[in-house]
């Protein structure tokens, strides 16, 4: 008798743990990366206006933490999200694709999101250096990671293009890892072995405002068009742990880019305030206003970069369309 009693008492408990272990399950805090540039700026307006915790507590999550971490370049990143230490990661399209492929079948690794569609542009302070067959030995090449950033990607692409698909890799010798602002004082300082920067908005167009610097190529013209310049990425068992915190998230990015777009000055202004930058308004909201500078969550010309790195073997997978390497919640979008 005790023990019938006791049998249902017993499973109405496990039920009940089971679903305090379900509420529980969600992440407190969370931690979020981005880096330098105008390019992250959707990522800063939901870090000021607290768009994140916004959603979350719309989402039920009255008391999700959100920490922000910068970093200079997208192999960092990744060695942090696969750690555990980040739940996401932002930047390039290549750094995405490596871990994207490195990852198949076991984190699996993918793009929450693009952030932008932005040209990047190679700057130069050689005089000799009008385009990528002009570099030699005495010429060195800031960006933000060697052979890893997007930058790189597509110095590879530019080379194999000029070179052939065989030396795809010929100006890698002449790259060197620097953040974007180390990068671009190095190569207005005109006292530094590097003389030339692959970089990003705002710093190329500080570059170019030297009339010793002038442009070799912009990624552009390297892609064929317009195409993503940063997304953002997560695993997927954040993903599938952790609902409500991602569509917190992807809520919070729609409403920061759609505010971005309506309001391109106050977002200028926020630009210079979280940047801690002395920039003249004027000048961010050039940028911003450039028909070629686009914030928006549909990815562009991504495969263009897939299909590039598993030509050269950099990645031992292609992807069969865009939407292989990013989560469903932008699949509806014209993506390419």
């Amino acid at each position: 008798m005790k023990r019938k009693i006791l049998i249902p008492a017993l499973t109405g408990v496990l039920m009940f743990a089971g679903v305090i272990t379900s509420v529980q399950a969600e992440l407190s805090e969370i931690t979020i990366a981005r880096q330098y540039g105008v390019s992250y700026l959707p990522l800063m307006v939901m870090q000021e206006h607290h768009l994140i915790e916004k959603h979350a507590k719309a989402e039920g999550l009255k008391h999700l933490k959100v920490k922000w971490v910068k970093f200079a370049g997208g192999n960092v990143m990744n060695d942090a999200l696969l750690s555990d230490s980040l739940q996401f990661a932002s930047g390039g399209v290549g750094p995405l694709v490596k871990i994207w492929a490195k990852t198949r079948g076991n984190l699996n690794v993918k793009a929450v999101s693009a952030l932008n569609a932005m040209p990047l542009y190679l700057n130069t302070r050689n005089p000799d250096v009008k385009t990528v067959k002009d570099f030699t030995s005495k010429d060195k090449i800031a960006l933000p990671a060697v052979k890893v950033s997007i930058q790189a990607v597509t110095l590879q692409m530019a080379a194999a293009k000029a070179f052939g698909d065989k030396h795809y890799n010929k100006l890698d010798k002449y790259t060197v890892s620097m953040s974007h602002p180390d990068g671009m004082q190095a190569l207005l300082s005109g006292m530094s072995e590097v003389d030339s920067h692959f970089t990003s908005p705002p710093f190329q167009y500080k570059e170019l405002q030297d009339p010793k610097v002038h442009t070799v190529l912009t990624s552009f013209d390297v892609l064929g068009g317009p195409a993503t310049f940063n997304v953002i990425w997560t695993t997927q068992k954040f993903h599938d742990k952790n609902p409500k915190v991602y569509k917190a998230f992807t809520s919070a990015l729609a409403e920061a880019i759609k505010w971005i777009n309506h309001n391109k000055r106050d977002a200028s202004k926020l630009y210079l305030k979280a940047a801690h930058s002395k920039d003249p308004v004027d000048f961010i909201y050039k940028i911003v206003t450039d028909p070629k500078v686009k914030f928006t969550m549909t990815p562009k010309n991504t495969t263009k970069y897939s299909s590039f790195l598993y030509k050269v073997g950099a990645i031992k997978v292609k992807p069969k369309s865009w939407k292989d390497m990013f989560f469903s919640n932008v699949h509806n979008l014209p993506g390419s």
